[in-house]
C-alpha cells in the first residue's frame, strides 16, 4: 500500500473542544502506531481533506514522522476552497500551518462551499486515489465517518482496498497501556 487515506470523528464528535483533551494523545497515538507499521510495509504518502479532529490530528502526525521518515509525503485533499473560511482563528492557523507544510495539496470543487454533495464528492474521489484507509470509528457512536465508512466498503467490493478501523475499545486499551490486537 503506498497511498493511505486517514479519516474519522471530528472533534467536536467526540466531544473534544481543545487539543490540548487527553484523549487526543490516545488518537493520535494509535495514528502514529498504525503509520508506522504501513512506513515498514512501504507506505508513501497520507492523504487527508483536512477536517477538523482525526484527519488534522493525523496530518501532525504525519509532519512529524517526517523527522525519521522523509520519504513519507503528505497530501491535504479538500472538497472545495476556502475550506476554514468559518472556522475561529486558532483552527484557522492550524489548518493553515499544516497547508502550508504539505507535500501536496488541493480541492475537489474549485468552488466555495455549495451543497453536502461536495463532500461525497471528496470521499468517492479519496477513495478512489488510495489503496486503503485508516478511519477512527466506532459502529456504536453515531457520525459523520459512517458516510465515507459505506463509501469504502461498497467501493472494496469491487476493487482491491483495505480498511483498517480502530474502534473505541482499541483506543482504550492504548490508553491504558495495552497494546490492542490487530
Amino acid at each position: 500500500m503506498k497511498r493511505l487515506l486517514i479519516t474519522g470523528y471530528k472533534s467536536f464528535e467526540l466531544g473534544i473542544f481543545n487539543d490540548e483533551d487527553a484523549s487526543v494523545s490516545f488518537i493520535k497515538k494509535a495514528i502514529r502506531k498504525r503509520l508506522e507499521q504501513y512506513i515498514d510495509e512501504g507506505l508513501e504518502w497520507v492523504i487527508v481533506s483536512g477536517q477538523l479532529g482525526v484527519e488534522l490530528w493525523a496530518a501532525q502526525e504525519v509532519l512529524d514522522l517526517k523527522g525519521v521518515y522523509p520519504e513519507l509525503k503528505l497530501a491535504i485533499i479538500t472538497p472545495f476552497i476556502d475550506q476554514a473560511n468559518k472556522w475561529n482563528e486558532k483552527n484557522k492557523l492550524m489548518y493553515n500551518t499544516l497547508c502550508s507544510k504539505a507535500d501536496y495539496t488541493n480541492s475537489v470543487s474549485k468552488t466555495a462551499y455549495e451543497s453536502p454533495q461536495q463532500f461525497r464528492d471528496k470521499d468517492v474521489f479519496v477513495i478512489r486515489n488510495t489503496d486503503g484507509a485508516l478511519i477512527i470509528y466506532d459502529e456504536e457512536q453515531d457520525g459523520g465517518p459512517k458516510f465515507i465508512l459505506k463509501l469504502m466498503h461498497q467501493y472494496a467490493e469491487s476493487n482491491e482496498y483495505m480498511i483498517d478501523q480502530i474502534d473505541f475499545f482499541q483506543l482504550q486499551d492504548i490508553a491504558t497501556g495495552d497494546e490492542f490486537i490487530d
